[in-house]
């Protein structure tokens, strides 16, 4: 390569970055220094890394010069505003307009990339815009004369072009309706699509004035700012979400450890403008912080946890109205007024109907409650508060009360009553909950989902939020899995007994190998107040001490352990519809044969007294990932757990990266030499709403990682015979895969010998 003059005055590290670039573009050459020293000004060290790396892929990509020069100039603003994570997702979007024939759309892309990030302003807004932009190019793009993706888009490159001005008039899902208007429109007229996107059709600025409505949280981040400085003396960074892409789980505004989360537009609502709208939710949060503390939750139920949120959040806003009297009169036009006759309704779930009548008789000194145990507590809670300013326990003593008086049958209805009872001022306070690490005993006895059983409430329990790792973007999606999890339900015992009895011959023939595997040698433990027996050179001592006037030592016992095998086990079952068929050359289905060898695999380290627990899993979306509880840590392969075995049943889908990470919680509290996770499924990962096979495949060995790094060997008995071609992306090396199902109940028990020798 020849140096140029700039070349040759460039410091080693420069020097580095550019032959990292391996670029031989002259413009390139000319411009590389500034941009390179923005880089190291905006971004970490990797992060200038992911810039110079992902440039250089830019740049080789046989689509010219001008690409790679948009990209080192715009990339590090980007991301300085995003997150660097974004970095290689702009090359991976510039690769899919270059290899879908719409290559002339890449330097449009880039070149308002930073004006739509300062549009946006978070990693997630981006991220929703990438797949607006996906989805209407796969539209416009296959629909042309028929042929699927052989011509480019009419309109994308001039909808790139227009993007920086429609999102500074729209929200993020006014400018997916002002898209899907124009496609639906004008798909099958190639000139009449470039007019609309390019904002030249009278329909097109219609439509933009249509969807343009609201106040726009970008165009008024600072004041806010100020607001929150100025009265509250708190500051955070302000990020937005879009509520357009979620729709069975809708987002709430919310504050963690990366910021305050509020939507990205507010519309007038009830006489209050937008702006006050984000000033009421703002003060909602900022009271939070400042007076709320944080309380363990594991031990309650969903009916509990909401009505502590609403004594909790009633209390913050009457400590804020106290101190900016003001806002009584903001959070009265914003708080729905509950109808109290609907008391009387039935077939009906009417719990936050009552927690609705308490917030607003906290909130509003003219609005009155009839009914006694409502009024009760409305006065206790001003009881407390004029006593004192109170604290968040006190609030949760009042909830836990009212909760066990109000209660009903009926409030367990899946008819939930709704109407005027959400507060959308108020954000999801996840920031008040403490989830502990249980241990051993807990999770043995599953105490956290007892009470709930209880109740016939299990399936009410609160779920568990997971990441899941995006291979197209190298990146987690956050709490973007829910899995709920029950203890499993129970049939007749005696069916796990027959299996057990049908092969009795195959038991004698494991029993051999399981004397060889138990730990045969006694270790001493010494010192010990209660043991099997007694220690006499501690208890000769500890008789002289006392003869002679000292205080002897009361440590005279000795007991005695086995030494040499320190296993902790976590069988996770897949449960996925697909077990329900039969397997080949055999009149049993595969979860037939799949009970079988579970019994027989229970039995065994029953049999060697290693520690483990079974769980089944199955999934219904990624809001409805299913995980039940068959045998604990600290149970015996008692009837109870055989109970639970023998009401295995199969149904729905396969999300094996969610079920793993969920398992390994329990598995992580265990105190042993060596975890491991044995996974028993009959396919890939997969679920009905992913698209892409890759992507449950590539967050299941993700989660493999995960475990790894914890500290738990993962390992996969596969019965598909077609799993050779994924199960190695997977787990690596540690998978068997078995192609005669029948011999599962067989081979299933002599696989977890040979791994745990």
């Amino acid at each position: 390569m020849t140096k140029t003059v700039e070349t040759e005055e460039r410091s080693a590290k420069d020097l580095a970055y550019w032959e990292a670039l391996n670029c031989r573009f002259p413009d390139a050459d000319r411009v590389f220094d500034e941009c390179i020293k923005e880089a190291k000004a905006l971004l970490t060290p990797a992060g200038v890394d992911a810039y110079i790396e992902n440039a250089r892929f830019i740049g080789k990509m046989g689509r010219g010069v001008e690409p790679l020069l948009i990209y080192l100039e715009e990339a590090p603003t980007v991301a300085s505003i995003v997150g660097e994570e974004v970095l290689p997702e702009i090359k991976d979007f510039c690769l899919f307009l270059s290899t879908n024939t719409n290559f002339k759309a890449i330097v449009p892309f880039l070149q308002t990339l930073g004006a739509v990030s300062k549009r946006l302003h978070s990693y997630e807004q981006l991220h929703h815009y990438f797949d607006i932009l996906k989805d209407m190019l796969d539209k416009t793009t296959a629909s042309v004369h028929g042929h699927h993706k052989t011509f480019p888009s009419p309109g994308l490159p001039l909808l790139l072009e227009q993007s920086p001005r429609l999102l500074k008039a729209l929200s993020l899902e006014g400018y997916k309706n002002w898209i899907d208007y124009g496609v639906k429109y004008y798909n099958k007229h190639p000139e009449r699509q470039k007019d609309y996107f390019s904002l030249q059709s009278p329909d097109a600025v219609a439509v933009m004035q249509r969807e343009r409505h609201g106040t726009l949280m970008v165009d008024h981040e600072r004041q806010l700012d100020l607001y929150l400085r100025g009265l509250w003396e708190d500051s955070d960074y302000l990020v937005p979400y879009s509520s357009a892409f979620d729709e069975l789980r809708k987002p709430m505004p919310y504050y963690d450890k990366l910021g305050i989360r509020l939507p990205d537009v507010y519309d007038d609502k009830h006489g209050v403008s937008g702006i006050d709208r984000y000033r009421a939710t703002l003060a909602h949060m900022a009271a939070h912080r400042r007076w709320s503390s944080q309380m363990i939750v594991d031990n309650w139920s969903p009916f509990q946890r909401v009505a502590v949120e609403t004594f909790e959040d009633s209390r913050v806003d009457y400590l804020a109205i106290k101190e900016f009297p003001g806002l009584r009169k903001l959070f009265l036009a914003l708080h729905p007024v509950p109808n109290e006759n609907d008391l009387q309704l039935e077939g009906k779930s009417l719990i936050r109907l009552k927690l609705a009548l308490v917030s607003r008789a906290i909130l509003d000194p003219d609005f009155t409650v009839k009914d006694k145990d409502i009024a009760f507590f409305v006065q206790r809670f001003f009881d407390v508060m004029e006593q004192n300013e109170s604290s968040s326990p006190e609030m949760a003593d009042i909830a836990l009360s009212f909760i066990a008086r109000t209660r009903r049958q009926s409030d367990l209805l899946p008819d939930i009553y709704f109407n005027n009872t959400e507060v959308d001022y108020r954000d999801d306070n996840r920031h008040l909950w403490i989830y502990i690490e249980q241990g051993d005993e807990e999770e043995d006895t599953f105490e956290h989902l007892e009470e709930q059983k209880q109740q016939d409430d299990v399936n009410a329990l609160p779920p568990r939020h997971y990441h899941e790792w995006d291979y197209n973007s190298q990146h987690y999606r956050p709490d973007w899995v829910s899995v709920y999890e029950a203890i499993h339900p129970s049939g007749n015992a005696n069916v796990i007994d027959k299996i057990l009895e049908k092969h009795g011959a195959l038991a004698k023939r494991l029993k051999a190998i399981l004397d060889a595997l138990k730990p045969q040698q006694k270790v001493r433990i010494r010192y010990q107040e209660e043991g099997s027996e007694l220690d006499l050179d501690v208890a000769i001592r500890s008789l002289i001490d006392l003869k002679s006037g000292s205080q002897p030592d009361m440590r005279i016992n000795m007991s005695h352990k086995n030494d040499g095998r320190d296993i902790a086990v976590m069988l996770v079952l897949d449960l996925s519809q697909s077990l329900n068929e039969k397997a080949k050359g055999s009149q049993q289905t595969i979860l037939e044969l799949s009970q079988e060898a579970v019994t027989l695999l229970a039995w065994t380290i029953e049999q060697l007294g290693d520690k483990f627990a079974i769980g089944g899993f199955n999934s219904n979306t990624r809001h409805d990932v299913r995980y039940s509880h068959i045998k604990g840590f600290g149970e015996h392969f008692d009837t109870e757990v055989k109970r639970r075995l023998a009401a295995m049943e199969a149904k729905y889908s396969t999300r094996m990266g969610a079920a793993m990470r969920h398992a390994g919680h329990y598995l992580q509290g265990q105190k042993a030499d060596k975890k491991l996770m044995l996974v028993l499924t009959d396919g890939e990962p997969a679920d009905i709403d992913v698209d892409d096979d890759q992507l449950l495949i590539y967050d299941t060995h993700q989660a493999v990682k995960e475990l790894a790094a914890d500290g738990i060997y993962s390992y996969c008995i596969n019965l598909d015979p077609k799993a050779d071609e994924y199960v190695k992306d997977i787990f690596g090396s540690h998978y068997t895969v078995i192609d005669h199902v029948d011999k599962l109940p067989e081979k299933l028990p002599q696989i977890f010998m040979s791994l745990t020798k």
